[in-house]
């Protein structure tokens, strides 16, 4: 794991005055120590999706600038920090049932320190209910002032009293974060916050606010700096990274970026996520084909096939448009790895609507899916439509649909069996300490048997054997 804060230029005022109280912070922490010769540690716990891990990882660069350690255990730490989500509603369910937890080594060890931060801190509901059901949590801020972390916990630390610190809306971008990354070899960067495509079942644009790009410049130096401290294989992340660009003054698609970023010394993989398929150009596809380091992989959501339950939905694109859209993508990179969401049980979806998600399944032939049950989310729109699915109904299609899914992956996973592949390696098994871990170009895991000096690095592999989920190989 690197520790060691990404490189960091300060282009803007408020970066500073952050700076400003992390020295001040980290020199209070330094007298403590010297007295006391008790070091602090510090424990994030991050739920939902690689947006959050990546804002996870700018709080870990300020807290070790602060002078914090790391643990990875809540009963060690000094300072709790709960990263949430509310996408699905049992996150936030597994939140609350931490919470209560808490509270038992807070009487412990009154000088605990519990933070909140996250999309679930963006809905006032939420927020209600911490204040009044977990008066134990000391910290709460939202997406929007990720950046103010350090000067919500020097308020703390003067009062002694809740600091509550949300924002209805986004005020401006703070460039120049210090963050810790988990791995040396890689790293995610976002390109762009917020969305616009106000989908009926996603409280998404609701709690991370509208969409809004960051400059090229910022994010090429970006880039340019994590690629000279190592990085080989770049994330870039946002919620629909093809409208990349509509807010910037001087326009820039992301094609185009995507084009600058492929130029950049050091690197050797590109990946993005996530990509809305009524924001996929000819342009984008076209360099998707021409950049020698961007990945033949593609995680493209449909959703649902039903384009009646697509507009319910609200995602602007027909089933006849997203097959079109597929089969271009295919034709255009023939080795492409397509990779989709997948709701059933949405408000109104009946069997045929049903079949509709089947069959685009069965066309694409996709060779990965991250699929759901429909799960309410109060404030969103679904919430309130009638004709909601009864539970028995979703299981039962949702079984249906790894019925169909599953042969479908496994044949693409087959289909690696006996080719030499390059791999990047990320870890050591978290299930056989004799193995290691990597990904192929494409996004498929693979392990094989290899030391740990491997990490990082890119070797051959041949797949001597496909699991539906994963391949075995053999270094070569």
């Amino acid at each position: 794991m690197s520790r060691r804060p990404t490189p960091c230029i300060v282009t803007t005022e408020e970066a500073l005055r952050q700076e400003e109280i992390i020295k001040q912070l980290r020199n209070d922490n330094d007298i403590l120590k010297a007295k006391t010769g008790k070091q602090k540690y510090y424990y994030i716990s991050t739920f939902g999706c690689q947006m959050n891990a990546h804002d996870s990882e700018k709080l870990e660069g300020m807290l070790e600038q602060i002078g914090y350690m790391k643990t990875d255990e809540e009963t060690k730490a000094d300072f709790i920090i709960y990263n949430t989500c509310c996408v699905r509603e049992n996150a936030e369910q597994k939140v609350y049932g931490k919470l209560g937890y808490l509270k038992h080594l807070k009487d412990k060890n009154e000088d605990l320190i519990i933070a909140m931060c996250g999309c679930m801190m963006q809905q006032e509901e939420v927020l209600n209910t911490i204040r009044t059901k977990y008066k134990h949590v000391d910290i709460i801020f939202g997406t929007f002032n990720l950046y103010k972390m350090p000067e919500l916990l020097q308020t703390y630390l003067e009062t002694r009293r809740t600091v509550i610190d949300i924002w209805k809306e986004h005020k401006e971008i703070v460039e120049d974060l210090p963050s810790i990354r988990k791995h040396k070899f890689k790293a995610s960067v976002n390109i762009m916050y917020g969305c616009n495509n106000f989908c009926t079942y996603c409280i998404v644009p609701y709690v991370r606010g509208r969409e809004r790009s960051r400059k090229p410049e910022d994010i090429l130096k970006e880039i340019e700096d994590l690629a000279a401290d190592g990085v080989k294989e770049i994330m870039l992340l946002g919620q629909n990274v093809n409208s990349y660009g509509k807010t910037l003054e001087e326009k820039m698609t992301f094609a185009q970026l995507l084009r600058k970023v492929n130029e950049i010394e050091g690197l050797k993989r590109i990946r993005f996520m996530t990509s809305h398929p009524k924001d996929l150009s000819d342009e984008l596809i076209e360099a998707m084909r021409d950049c020698d380091k961007v990945c033949k992989s593609l995680h493209l959501p449909f959703q649902a096939g039903s384009t009646k339950i697509l507009n319910a939905m609200n995602r602007r694109y027909t089933k006849e448009q997203y097959l079109e859209l597929a089969k271009k993508i295919q034709s255009e990179i023939p080795d492409i790895a397509l990779t989709t969401d997948i709701i059933v049980g949405f408000p109104g979806e009946t069997e045929e609507d049903f079949e509709d998600t089947l069959d685009i399944i069965r066309q694409v032939q996709f060779s990965g899916a991250f699929t759901f049950i429909y799960s309410k989310r109060t404030g969103t729109p679904a919430a309130t439509m009638e004709e909601q699915i009864p539970e028995e109904v979703s299981s039962r299609r949702f079984n249906a649909l790894q019925e169909v899914l599953r042969p479908v992956i496994a044949e693409k996973s087959q289909a690696m069996q006996g080719k030499i592949l390059e791999i990047l390696v990320e870890e050591v098994s978290k299930n056989d300490e004799t193995l290691l871990t990597g990904r192929t170009e494409s996004g498929h895991l693979v392990h094989f048997e290899g030391d740990s000096s491997l990490i990082g690095e890119f070797i051959n592999v041949e797949i001597t054997e496909a699991k539906t989920y994963y391949l075995i190989g053999k270094r070569l």
